[in-house]
């Protein structure tokens, strides 16, 4: 699987031939060069050499047991891209600069859509290509998430294929030190003013017992709890857009978050808030870590995921012997107790603000989209073979097969919890590596829309997860969101911290917003409704 220079140079050479041709063509020719030449008698008479991303935590290795699988399965040289799943985008970018594209990319930026259209790095996927070599994905697209493969066309055509994360119906969770709350004689709060009372008794009363001045309520992830508390979602990695009196509106522009603002520049003052939150919670390694809460340093947040916090005993499961246990712990909760073996931590609620409203941030259902690389369309029958691949380790019908392509080779690396096959046991040595799918090369396929029904999934629902989400109402990317979306979310950023810190007044906000408007919000927000009146329409 290794590539030697000249084979690269034989991958390269058609894709900058494909970019010269498609600048010299009308765009509805260039946009639709794969043509009916794609087809399965094409792709069984020649062996693709085929280049693909997936989701890594650790590299996938060149011998991997299930890409050799793949490969004799579907006569193919599959080439996997070891893009680290926290530097995904800068690594990407940086191959794409060379001149390097792979057939099967994820785009995990909805925006990022129109921007690889734009330079040319996608492939249009024909009209019934999905259906004649992805039946399977096709359906449970249409099916379970009507309308979402829109999302995926640009002017018409289509250029990616959603990537639906069902599990997204549960919204961040509140997560507080339990044994903080418990030693300073109080409850996870159910109101601001409730909430601001523990946050200064985290700050002021010593809830470690160490007699020192060193913890915090909150850091930056908990702030958007307090911005949930006026119905608005603010510190996240794009703009998130809300639905209001029948319009799109930009949430850190709305009029209510000078208020938070308030309240947090009190609290900074004050010392509640940890002064490192600029720097954020996670300090390297798994992006999903809040380390200032598990080195006990602040005493509330709301990072990560429901399942990045399950503490043992939170649900059961079946293992490997077929017996039902008490779920080991996870991720934050995980290196909660191997730091402090006493620790303990308790979900709440988004607390209600002044008008009644609450909320914690939420990840949209359309997590991501999948496309094909604009090489692929340069082979005839290749882009046929790239979807067949996709529909069978995606969303195979067979239940052992769907299985095996996730985990592995089933006796060998996992095997069935019972009779009922609706759960998996991961066999050892496979179940004390948390990233064993990279290291054997499964679950290399998207992930499609089906109804959460796994026993963490019940357990989140316990939870009262399924409520209180704020989403991001702007489901596709614009060309202004390109243009001047990073410039923006600076802007935001300074603005904020600045107001929290208190290097600004909180008046300041009104002088932010109108330079936030004339520095190309204004032209996002026109794009954004005019997308909103069209679904409105429909």
């Amino acid at each position: 699987m290794k590539m030697t220079i000249g084979r690269r140079w034989g991958l390269i050479l058609p894709v900058l031939l494909l970019l010269l041709s498609a600048c010299s063509m009308p765009d509805d020719q260039a946009s639709g060069a794969e043509g009916s030449s794609d087809s399965a008698e094409h792709a069984q008479e020649k062996r693709y050499h085929i280049t693909w991303t997936m989701h890594l935590n650790e590299p996938v290795p060149e011998d991997a047991e299930m890409i050799r699988l793949l490969e004799e399965k579907f006569n193919v040289d599959l080439e996997i891209w070891n893009l680290e799943n926290n530097n995904y985008e800068a690594l990407l970018d940086l191959k794409l600069a060379q001149g390097e594209i792979p057939d099967l990319l994820r785009i995990r930026q909805s925006h990022d859509l129109l921007k690889y259209r734009n330079q040319q790095v996608l492939a249009e996927i024909p009209p019934g290509m999905m259906e004649q070599y992805a039946p399977n994905l096709t359906r449970l697209l249409h099916t379970n998430a009507p309308g979402y493969m829109e999302y995926g066309q640009l002017d018409g055509r289509q250029y990616g294929i959603p990537v639906i994360n069902s599990t997204n119906a549960y919204r961040v969770p509140v997560v507080y030190r339990e044994d903080w709350l418990k030693g300073l004689g109080l409850q996870p709060p159910a109101t601001l003013a409730e909430f601001e009372k523990v946050m200064y008794a985290f700050t002021r009363e010593d809830p470690d017992r160490n007699g020192k001045q060193d913890t915090y309520g909150l850091s930056s992830e908990g702030m958007n709890v307090v911005f949930g508390a006026f119905g608005q979602m603010v510190f996240t990695e794009q703009l998130y857009f809300a639905e209001k009196d029948q319009r799109l509106v930009i949430g850190a522009l709305e009029p209510e978050m000078k208020e938070a603002l308030g309240y947090l520049q009190k609290w900074y003052r004050d010392g509640v808030i940890d002064p490192e939150f600029v720097t954020g919670e996670n300090m390297g390694g798994y992006k999903h870590l809040s380390h200032a809460f598990i080195n006990g340093r602040i005493g509330m947040t709301s990072m990560g995921n429901y399942y990045h916090w399950v503490q043992a005993g939170d649900y059961r499961v079946v293992n490997d012997q077929g017996e039902e246990v008490p779920v080991e712990p996870a991720f934050n909760a995980l290196e909660l107790i191997q730091k402090n073996s006493r620790a303990r931590l308790v979900f709440g609620q988004p607390v209600t603000g002044p008008q009644g409203q609450s909320g914690s941030k939420a990840y949209d259902r359309l997590m991501s989209y999948t496309a094909i690389g604009a090489g692929a369309v340069q082979e005839p029958g290749k882009l046929a073979k790239i979807l067949e691949i996709l529909d069978y380790v995606s969303a195979n019908p067979d239940l052992e097969e769907s299985m095996t392509m996730k985990h592995g080779i089933q006796g060998k690396h996992w095997k069935w919890a019972g009779d009922a096959k609706d759960d998996v046991v991961i066999l050892p040595p496979f179940d004390h590596s948390a990233n064993y799918t990279n290291h054997i090369g499964a679950n290399i396929g998207m992930m499609v829309p089906e109804r959460p029904r796994g026993r963490r999934e019940q357990w989140a629902s316990t939870l009262g997860l399924e409520e209180h989400g704020i989403y991001n109402a702007l489901k596709v990317p614009l060309p202004s969101l390109i243009q001047y979306s990073p410039e923006l979310i600076k802007l935001r950023n300074k603005a904020y911290v600045s107001i929290i810190t208190g290097d600004m007044p909180v008046d300041e906000f009104d002088r932010f917003v109108k330079e936030f408007r004339e520095a190309g919000g204004e032209q996002v927000l026109s794009e954004a409704n005019e997308w909103y009146r069209g679904q409105a329409g429909k």
